[in-house]
């Protein structure tokens, strides 16, 4: 096994130098896409503007649901007081009384 591997080593050192591609991974197909394709890594370089720009809406963001969950909490608590289940009586449940056959 370790003949064919070095067989294949030698004919690539041998073989007239070609343009050396960025990707090494490659399938052999040509994709002719309008936009950047990138394998394993970031497909543009963002820009610093960017950055502070995602972490401005990030945190305006949490701000927005911190604050409304604060001063608001009845949009995930309900706005009216929940009942207490141990006032209720057997015939607001629907429980037949014992003595019914």
């Amino acid at each position: 096994m370790l003949i064919s591997r070095a067989g294949i080593v030698i004919r690539r050192l041998l073989a007239e130098p070609r343009k050396q591609s960025k990707n090494i991974i490659s399938n052999g197909s040509v994709r002719h896409s309008s936009h950047h394709w990138a394998y394993r890594k970031s497909s543009t370089v963002t820009s610093t503007k960017g950055i502070y720009l995602a972490e401005f809406v990030g945190g305006f963001m949490w701000w927005w649901i911190l604050w409304h969950l604060w001063h608001e909490p009845e949009h995930l608590t309900g706005e009216f007081a929940y009942p207490d289940p141990s006032k209720w009586t057997d015939q607001e449940l629907g429980i037949p009384p014992d003595d019914e056959e």
